[in-house]
């Protein structure tokens, strides 16, 4: 019989169980993932070689003309090397680490989830995924705020692959307006990607023209129609009033206007 077990543990059927249990499910980028993993042993003893915890997001690709979905693991964190699991036996295990700057905000549908397992030879991962809700940093929240104070109006938050632009990973998060005010007669669109650094911000603004008359019609053949223009935000802007900060993205989308 205990052979027959260790046979069902070794390919994980009354196996050891791990759960994740965060102290905060609602974080800012740059934030610290803390919490405790508690592992439940199954009928027989176990080894487990290591405790792994992974930061886990998905981003759109094209490949030959469809759009794709493809896993991005954005921090391995190894919570703890050889562990000796008695039959039943629980532990509780406490970790912390830093949520990357460049996590993507689960805005729209974008997930973002913490996944943790445990490295068993020869078993089934026996793995546990909770979902992780990212909000703006502060610095983006101003951005956003005083973008849609100028009339544009959010409509669609994507990770889409993009090597160019991005940086420690290979997609960027695009956040995508259309003019309601004043500018509607003259942008398609205002996409923002957000570069967060500690006490900064890189704000990446990229102005889609509309095509105006045939020199309008030629630029957007060539896609000359779209301008970018970067800036920066640090700590301290957050004393500004909003109003001061959409003042000044209204001067840099005049001047690209001009």
């Amino acid at each position: 019989m205990s052979m027959f077990k260790k046979l069902l543990a070794s390919v994980g059927i009354g196996a050891a169980k791990v759960d994740a249990r965060l102290e905060q499910e609602s974080l800012v980028p740059g934030d610290l993932v803390k919490g405790e993993v508690h592992i439940t042993g199954g009928d027989v003893a176990q080894e487990i070689d290591e405790i792994y915890m992974y930061v886990v997001t998905h981003y759109e690709r094209e490949v030959n003309d469809n759009k794709v979905k493809e896993e991005c693991t954005l921090v391995k964190y190894r919570l703890t090397e050889r562990v000796q699991l008695q039959p039943k036996e629980e532990k509780v295990l406490s970790f912390a680490f830093q949520l990357p700057y460049e996590t993507p905000l689960t805005m729209g549908r974008q997930p973002v989830y913490l996944r943790t397992g445990l490295d068993i030879k020869n078993a089934i991962d026996p793995g546990d995924s909770d979902f992780i809700e990212v909000r703006p940093h502060p610095l983006m929240a101003k951005v956003l705020e005083a973008v849609q104070s100028l009339g544009f109006q959010l409509y669609k938050v994507d990770c889409e692959y993009n090597r160019y632009l991005g940086r420690t990973y290979p997609f960027v998060q695009e956040f995508e307006f259309r003019p309601t005010g004043a500018y509607r007669s003259r942008l398609e669109e205002l996409e923002i990607v957000f570069y967060l650094r500690e006490g900064e911000l890189e704000v990446l603004l990229e102005l889609d023209k509309r095509a105006r008359g045939f020199l309008g019609v030629l630029e957007e053949a060539f896609d000359l129609d779209e301008r970018y223009v970067r800036f920066r935000l640090y700590d301290a802007d957050l004393k500004r009033p909003t109003s001061a900060i959409a003042d000044a993205i209204e001067k840099l989308i005049k001047q690209q206007l001009r």
